[in-house]
C-alpha cells in the first residue's frame, strides 16, 4: 500500500471560474455573474482569457457601463485566472515504487481517493524516479461482457475470445461506416475515412486506429491510395519493403521506426529504442548525435549515404507523432470483437450499448436512430416487459430483425434503485394485473409521486392503461392507494373480506379520474419529456400532406441527392436544441440542432434568417427549412435561408379531411370548433343514416385550418367515428 499512489493534477481558475468564484466572494447577483460567464467563449480545446473575452465580446463592456461593480469583478478574476484552485488526481496514472514513496515524493491525501497522492505532477513524478502507468478502464469491456451475456441465452456456447478475425460481414458493416457504437471507430471523421480506405483485414483495423490523430491523419490519402491501387508504394530503401508492406509504404508505428533503424543502420533494438525517443522529444544535440550514428551504421550496410540522410529525416517526421503498435493492435482487437457482434448479434449488442448510456439522453437518441436503420423495433417502456436496462425483446415481427425493450431505469427521474424493486417484485410474483394492483404490490417508500408521473408520461403503464393522462392525474390516487396496501400488509392483520388462505386483503381500489386522453402531439411532448426524445412517433407524423409533397425531403433523401451534388432543400424538422452565438466581428448566428423521423442534423443561422425566425426558434418546435448544402474541407454544413411555423407552411398544402359520424349530435361541438380555426383546407361530413340504411355525404362551406391539433380535437368530440386526410 505505501509503495502506490495516484498522481496528482491541479485544477487551474480559468476564466468562467475566475468569475464565478470572485462574484460569489463580492456576494454579486447570482443571475448576473452567470450572464457575464455565458458571455465568455467557452472553447475547451484553447480556453478563452478573460482579456480575449473583453476584446471579442462588446456585450461584456456594455455590462460594465451599465452595471456597478462589474469592472472591479473583472479587475480582480483577471488577477487571479491562471492560479491553481483545486487539487485533484489524474483519471488514470499511478505510480509503482521499489521502497515506500515516502522516501521520494511528498504524498497528499486526496479525501476522494483510498490511495495515497503524489505531490509532484505527471510531469516531475518521472524525474523523481518514479514508473507511470496509465491503468485505462474501458465501458467498451463491459458492453462485450452484457452482449455475451445475452447471447448465451440462445447461444450458450458462443466464445467471444474465440470469434474468427476473418468475418465478411463484420468487414463490410466496417467498410460501410455503420460504425456507430463500434469502439474507436465511431465518429464521423472515422466512418468517413473508413468507407475511404475499406478496411478487409485485421492488420488494417489496427492502422486506422494508429492513423487517425492529428498529425498521422494526414497519411490516410496516401495509405488508402496504395491499397486501392491508384498510387505506387514507395518503400524507402528495398531493405525496409519487409517492414512498410503491411502499412503500404507509410511509417505509423514506433516499432516500424525502431525496425528501421535496426535493419538499416545497423542498431541494437535496445538502442533503437533510445532513438525512437530522442526523436520523439526532438532535442537538437541527442538529435545530431543519433544523424550521425544512423548515417555511419548505414554506409557501413553498403547504403548511400545521402539516401540515409534522407529516411533520416523522414522517420524522425514520424516518429514524432507514431503510435504504439501494441496498443493499437489491443484497441484494434477491441473495436473488432464490437464490430463482430453489431453485423452478427446486433440486438443483443445494441441492447447492452444502450444500457451503458442509460442516463445520457443525447447518446440514447443516437443510438435509436441507428436501431431504426438496422430493423430493430425499439420498443416503448413497460412495467410488464422492460428491465431495469435494455433488454431484447422475446418477440419478434416480421417487419423487423428483433426488439428491444426500452429501460426502465433511463426514464428520466425514476432510479435505478426504486426502477430494480418493480422488476423484482415483478419478477417475484407475475406480471401486474392493472394499475391498482402495482400499486398495491409496491413498497410506497421506494417510489414516489415524480416517478410515478414520469412512468405515466413515457407510457410505462400503457399496457395496463393506455390512458397516460388519466395515469399523470391519479398518481397521487395511486400513491396513497400503495401506502394504505401497504399499512395493511404491515399490520398483519386478515380484514373481515379477506380470502381464506389467511393473506392480508388489499383494500378495495378508488375508481381513476375521468380524464380526455391527450392528443398526439400533447402525448409525444409529454413523452420527450420523460424519455429526452420523441420515441413512439415523430411531431412530423401529424403533418402528412406537407410531408407527402413533392418539393419536401427528408434528412435521409437529402444526404443522399447531396452526395449526388444537390445543393439547396425544403425540409421540416423539430427543434431539440439551440445555441446562439457572435462572431469575431460581433455577427450573431446560431445552432440548430433539429430531428424527422430519419435522423438529428445540426443546422447554422445567420444574420437576417435568425432575426426573422428567432420567435418561433423554441425547442420542442417544428418548422419547415430552405437549406443550403455546403460540402469544404471542414465536411458538410447546412445553412438555412428561410424558416417558417409548420402549422403556417401546412395552411399553404391544399387538401382537406373527411370527418366520420354516426349521428347529428357531434354538430353543434363540430361547428364551434372549426368556426374558430378558418384556413385553406376543405371539411367534408359523412353521417350514416342507420335507420335509411344510407349516407350522407357534405362539403362544408369556407375554408379551415386542418392542424394537428384540429384533427385531434375533432377526434375527441363525442359521436365522431374517425377523421381521415384527402
Amino acid at each position: 500500500h505505501d509503495q502506490v499512489a495516484q498522481i496528482i493534477t491541479f485544477g487551474k481558475l480559468q476564466a468562467r471560474a475566475a468569475l464565478r468564484d470572485v462574484g460569489r466572494v463580492l456576494e454579486m447577483p447570482f443571475g448576473l455573474v452567470d450572464r457575464l460567464c455565458k458571455m465568455v467563449p467557452n472553447n475547451p480545446a484553447n480556453p478563452t482569457t478573460l482579456p480575449e473575452a473583453l476584446k471579442a465580446e462588446p456585450r461584456i463592456k456594455q455590462v460594465m457601463r451599465e452595471e456597478p461593480g462589474v469592472d472591479k469583478l473583472f479587475d480582480i478574476a483577471m488577477k487571479l485566472e491562471g492560479l491553481y484552485r483545486h487539487a485533484s488526481t489524474h483519471a488514470a496514472g499511478v505510480v509503482i515504487g521499489d521502497r515506500p514513496l515516502e522516501q521520494l515524493v511528498p504524498l497528499y491525501r486526496d479525501p476522494h481517493s483510498d490511495m495515497p497522492v503524489t505531490q509532484f505532477n505527471m510531469k516531475w513524478v518521472e524525474p523523481a524516479g518514479l514508473v507511470k502507468f496509465d491503468f485505462l478502464g474501458l465501458k467498451t469491456l463491459t458492453v462485450l461482457d452484457r452482449a455475451v451475456e445475452m447471447i448465451h441465452r440462445r447461444e450458450p456456447d458462443f466464445d467471444l475470445p474465440h470469434i474468427p478475425l476473418d468475418d465478411k460481414a463484420s468487414y463490410d458493416l466496417i467498410a460501410r461506416g455503420e460504425t456507430a457504437g463500434v469502439f474507436q471507430l465511431e465518429g464521423a471523421g472515422m466512418r468517413d475515412t473508413l468507407r475511404q480506405m475499406q478496411p478487409d483485414c485485421f492488420e488494417d483495423i489496427i492502422a486506422v486506429v494508429a492513423l487517425y490523430r492529428p498529425g498521422p491523419m494526414d497519411n490516410i490519402p496516401r495509405f488508402c491510395n496504395v491499397k486501392s491501387g491508384a498510387e505506387q508504394a514507395d518503400y524507402l530503401h528495398p531493405c525496409l519493403e519487409g517492414i512498410l508492406t503491411e502499412t503500404y509504404g507509410v511509417i505509423v508505428y514506433q516499432e516500424q521506426v525502431m525496425q528501421i533503424a535496426q535493419v538499416m543502420a545497423g542498431y541494437s533494438l535496445g538502442d533503437a529504442d533510445l532513438l525512437r525517443r530522442a526523436m520523439g522529444k526532438k532535442i537538437k544535440a541527442e538529435m545530431d548525435a543519433q544523424r550521425s550514428r544512423f548515417v555511419d551504421g548505414a554506409v557501413a550496410n553498403g547504403i548511400d549515404g545521402d539516401r540515409a540522410e534522407y529516411v533520416f529525416d523522414l522517420v524522425a517526421k514520424f516518429a514524432g507523432y507514431g503510435f504504439n503498435k501494441s496498443h493499437a493492435a489491443a484497441y484494434a482487437l477491441i473495436a473488432y470483437q464490437t464490430a463482430y457482434l453489431k453485423a452478427n448479434h446486433p440486438v443483443e449488442f445494441m441492447a447492452a450499448t444502450m444500457s451503458l448510456d442509460l442516463t445520457n439522453t443525447d447518446k440514447l437518441n443516437l443510438f435509436k436512430q441507428e436501431v431504426k436503420r438496422m430493423g430493430i423495433a425499439l420498443l416503448p417502456p413497460d412495467l410488464n416487459k422492460s428491465g431495469v436496462v435494455f433488454t431484447v425483446a422475446a418477440e419478434a415481427t416480421a417487419e423487423n430483425a428483433g426488439g428491444i425493450h426500452y429501460a426502465l431505469a433511463a426514464v428520466k427521474n425514476v432510479g435505478r434503485e426504486a426502477m430494480a424493486a418493480v422488476v423484482a417484485e415483478r419478477d417475484a410474483n407475475g406480471p401486474y394485473k392493472d394499475v391498482w394492483d402495482f400499486a398495491g404490490r409496491l413498497d410506497p417508500r421506494q417510489i414516489n409521486k415524480r416517478q410515478v408521473e414520469n412512468l405515466a408520461r413515457a407510457g410505462a403503464f400503457d399496457g395496463l392503461n393506455p390512458n397516460r393522462a388519466q395515469i399523470l392525474a391519479a398518481a397521487e390516487t395511486l400513491l396513497r392507494f400503495a401506502g394504505a396496501a401497504a399499512a395493511e400488509r404491515d399490520s398483519d392483520q386478515v380484514s373481515l373480506f379477506g380470502g381464506d388462505d389467511g393473506a392480508a386483503a388489499v383494500p378495495p381500489p378508488p375508481q381513476l379520474p375521468v380524464v380526455t386522453e391527450w392528443l398526439q402531439l400533447d402525448k409525444l411532448a409529454n413523452e420527450a419529456q420523460a424519455i429526452g426524445f420523441y420515441l413512439s412517433a415523430h411531431p412530423l407524423e401529424s403533418y402528412p400532406a406537407l410531408l407527402a409533397r413533392k418539393s419536401m425531403v427528408d434528412f435521409a433523401e437529402l444526404e443522399i441527392r447531396a452526395d449526388r451534388g444537390g445543393q439547396q432543400f425544403r425540409i421540416a424538422a423539430t427543434i431539440e436544441e439551440m445555441s446562439e452565438r457572435k462572431s469575431a466581428k460581433g455577427n450573431p448566428y446560431a445552432f440548430l440542432r433539429v430531428s424527422d423521423q430519419t435522423g438529428i442534423f445540426e443546422v447554422t443561422l445567420f444574420g437576417d434568417a435568425l432575426s426573422a425566425s428567432r420567435d418561433i426558434l423554441i425547442k420542442g418546435n417544428s418548422i419547415v427549412m430552405t437549406l443550403d448544402v455546403r460540402d469544404d474541407e471542414k465536411g458538410r454544413r447546412m445553412i438555412a435561408s428561410q424558416i417558417t411555423d409548420i402549422d403556417a407552411a401546412s395552411q399553404t398544402v391544399a387538401g382537406g379531411i373527411k370527418v366520420f359520424l354516426k349521428n347529428p349530435d357531434p354538430l353543434a361541438s363540430l361547428r364551434h370548433l372549426l368556426e374558430d380555426h378558418k384556413g385553406r383546407g376543405q371539411v367534408t361530413l359523412l353521417l350514416e343514416l342507420a335507420d335509411k340504411g344510407r349516407e350522407v355525404e357534405m362539403a362544408l362551406p369556407g375554408g379551415f385550418a386542418i392542424t394537428p391539433q384540429v384533427r385531434g380535437a375533432l377526434k375527441a368530440i363525442p359521436g365522431v367515428m374517425d377523421v381521415h386526410d384527402v
